[in-house]
C-alpha cells in the first residue's frame, strides 16, 4: 500500500534511532541484551523498517531471540491503522498522538508481541517495550530507550548497558510525589486534552507504599491503594484499588481494577534509573483505561518527582 506522504507518526519517527534493549524472562529476570539500530524509511510512497544488530546473552532465550539475518518488514503506513506486511512481522499499530499500542507476530522469533512505542517530548528519546506472548503466556520482554540525536548515539550503547537490568523501585523512605501533564486520547485515536496526574507516596515500609492518586483535567479520578512489593512484582492491596504488577527492569507494568467499571493497564519507565541506591526521579508512564472490557483512553506523559 502507498501513500503520497508519510503520516504523522512516520514523520515523528523518522531518521535512524540507536538502542540496546535489555531482554528479560516472564519472572522479570535480566538475560541479556540486543543491540539495535532501527529506521523506518519513506521512499516512492512506501515505508519500509530495518532493523540491525544482534544478541549479547539471553540465557535460555537465546536461541528463541537470536535471529541470522537483519530485519526488513512492510508497513501500510497511517494514522489510523499501520499495518505490517512482513516477512519479519505481521500485525498492526495504532498511534495515540506520540505513542504507539502495537500487537503482531513475529515468525522468527516465534512469539506474539504487544509493543509500546512513546516518543517523549524532546522529540529525540523513545520509550520502547515489547512483551513477548506464546498464547496469553507471557515468555520474555524486551524494553530500553532509543535516540536518534547524533551528539547522544556514541555513549548511548553504553548507559543502556549499564542502566538497562536496574530494577524499577520507587522511594522508600521519603514521602514524596510524582506529578506532570498527560496526553489523553480517544479510542478514538482523537486527543481529549490533558490530564494532570500525581501519585502521592507515603511509605509505610521498606515493601509497603500508600499511594494517593490524583487525576484531574480530561479525566477525573481519585483512589488510595496499599501497594507491597515483591522482588519484581508489586500487589495493589485496596481500599479503592487492586490488582498486581510485573517489572521488567526499569519497566513496571500494572494492571489494576478500581470498584467501578472502569479498569486499567499501563507501564511505568523510570527514565533515569542506575545502578546504585537510589530510586529514579523522572518516570515515563502510559496507561490505558477500560471502561468495562472496551477501551476508552489512552494517557501518556512524562512524571517528575518533588
Amino acid at each position: 500500500m502507498s501513500t503520497a506522504q508519510p503520516s504523522e507518526w512516520q514523520r515523528r519517527i523518522a531518521g535512524e534511532w540507536h538502542g540496546r534493549p535489555s531482554l528479560f524472562d516472564a519472572t522479570g529476570t535480566w538475560q541479556g541484551y540486543e543491540d539495535i539500530r532501527r529506521s523506518s524509511v519513506f521512499e516512492d510512497g512506501v515505508t519500509t523498517y530495518y532493523m540491525d544488530g544482534g544478541m549479547e546473552g539471553g540465557g535460555p532465550l537465546a536461541g528463541r531471540f537470536r535471529l541470522g539475518a537483519p530485519f526488513a518488514f512492510g508497513v501500510a503506513d497511517s494514522d489510523a491503522n499501520r499495518v505490517y506486511t512482513g516477512p519479519d512481522f505481521f500485525g498492526t499499530g495504532q498511534p495515540y498522538g506520540s505513542f504507539v499500542d502495537a500487537h503482531y507476530y513475529g515468525p522468527g522469533w516465534q512469539v506474539d508481541l504487544t509493543t509500546w512505542n512513546q516518543v517523549l517530548p524532546d522529540g529525540e528519546t523513545q520509550v520502547y517495550s515489547s512483551l513477548l506472548h506464546q498464547g496469553p503466556a507471557v515468555v520474555g520482554c524486551f524494553n530500553g530507550l532509543y535516540t536518534r540525536d547524533p551528539a547522544k548515539v556514541a555513549d548511548w550503547p553504553a548507559a543502556e548497558t549499564g542502566n538497562g537490568p536496574v530494577p524499577h523501585i520507587l522511594p522508600t523512605k521519603t514521602p514524596g510525589a510524582f506529578s506532570g501533564s498527560c496526553e489523553v486520547f480517544g479510542a478514538d485515536q482523537k486527543p481529549r486534552g490533558t490530564v494532570e496526574i500525581t501519585v502521592e507516596l507515603e511509605p509505610l515500609d521498606l515493601l509497603r507504599t500508600r499511594r494517593h492518586v490524583t487525576w484531574s483535567g480530561a479525566l477525573d479520578r481519585r483512589y488510595t491503594a496499599d501497594v507491597r512489593r515483591d522482588g519484581f512484582r508489586s500487589f495493589h492491596e485496596g481500599p479503592d484499588a487492586w490488582g498486581n504488577a510485573q517489572a521488567y527492569g526499569r519497566a513496571n507494568h500494572p494492571s489494576l481494577h478500581f470498584r467501578d467499571v472502569w479498569k486499567l493497564k499501563g507501564r511505568e519507565f523510570m527514565i533515569d534509573a542506575v545502578p546504585g541506591m537510589a530510586a529514579g526521579s523522572t518516570m515515563a508512564v502510559a496507561y490505558e483505561l477500560f471502561e468495562g472490557n472496551v477501551l476508552s483512553a489512552v494517557v501518556h506523559g512524562v512524571l517528575r518527582w518533588s
